[in-house]
């Protein structure tokens, strides 16, 4: 047996990200479960399916999802027809991301939900037009099936908003993300009579963090903090296509203290609502 099939045998087949979905592991189990029946390393089985070591070893360890062309490779080395394809098919069709589905499911649950947005208005605040705009936005470019799906997945978060029972949801919003005009500014005035109305719910509140405070206490980036009906908190982070929700509670308290403080530099609700108005207007 080679060194290299002894390295991979130390390490452990079952430590998975707590971010992977279901559906990642039971495939990677399948994955590793016939390499290993095979006894092939994942060096021999990336040669044999024609892609390297390290791909191989990314899905069996659920950092990258399967895809169809590796699928089909899996296929024909083990000589398991429909195995692999026909799962990741089913997968074509779940609406978010992999990476972004752990949290999509806690925010479905949530409780309460408090967010610091640095770079976009929230997309649970965002209509039809603007989160049409964001995607639009995006590159490498989204195919058309691929934008109108990923639209559809997050209006339909947006029931959030209305559930009952209702959900505590908190929003702070730089400066920034009311001025840069996503979309142009027809999009742009849609999107901030938007906040208008949906801060005026009894359980949302929406504040505006003006750029020109001295002190900020967001500097770190943007972030959301996402409660469960079991009381148990979690935060997420996300960064060039990449989420990670995080339940130790070191980080999570430290950043729930952080979010008091941002509360208390941003403008009141009623203040961030006048200077939405203003926006609107043109006053400002």
């Amino acid at each position: 047996m080679t060194d290299d099939r002894n390295n991979h045998q130390n390490q452990n087949p079952n430590q998975y990200d707590e971010n992977v979905p279901v559906s990642l592991r039971i495939l990677s189990t399948q994955m590793r479960a016939l390499r290993e029946g095979a006894e092939l390393t994942q060096r021999e089985l990336g040669d044999r399916a024609g892609f390297s070591e390290s791909q191989i070893g990314s899905v069996e360890q659920g950092r990258r999802p399967l895809r169809m062309d590796l699928a089909e490779q899996l296929e024909r080395v083990f000589k398991v027809p429909k195995v692999f394809t026909s799962v990741v098919n089913e997968q074509l069709k779940e609406p978010h991301p992999s990476w972004f589905q752990p949290f999509a499911a806690a925010e479905a649950e949530a409780v309460a939900l408090s967010t610091y947005n640095a770079q976009l208005i929230h997309g649970l605040l965002q209509t039809e037009a603007y989160a049409r705009a964001v995607h639009l936005a995006y590159r490498p470019a989204l195919d058309d099936e691929e934008l109108e799906r990923r639209v559809a997945a997050r209006l339909a978060r947006q029931q959030l908003l209305t559930r009952t029972p209702a959900a505590s949801l908190s929003f702070i919003l730089e400066e920034v993300t009311l001025r840069r005009p996503i979309g142009g500014w027809d999009v742009m005035r849609q999107e901030l009579n938007h906040l208008l109305v949906v801060g005026q719910l009894r359980h949302v509140e929406i504040q505006v963090m003006p750029t020109e405070r001295f002190t900020h206490a967001g500097l770190g980036g943007s972030f959301t903090l996402v409660e469960r009906a079991d009381q148990e908190v979690g935060v997420y982070l996300e960064v060039q296509d990449n989420g990670r929700l995080i339940g130790d509670r070191r980080p999570v308290s430290k950043i729930a203290r952080r979010y008091g403080i941002l509360q208390s530099q941003a403008l009141s609700p009623e203040e961030s609502a006048e200077f939405i108005r203003q926006l609107v207007t043109g006053e400002r």
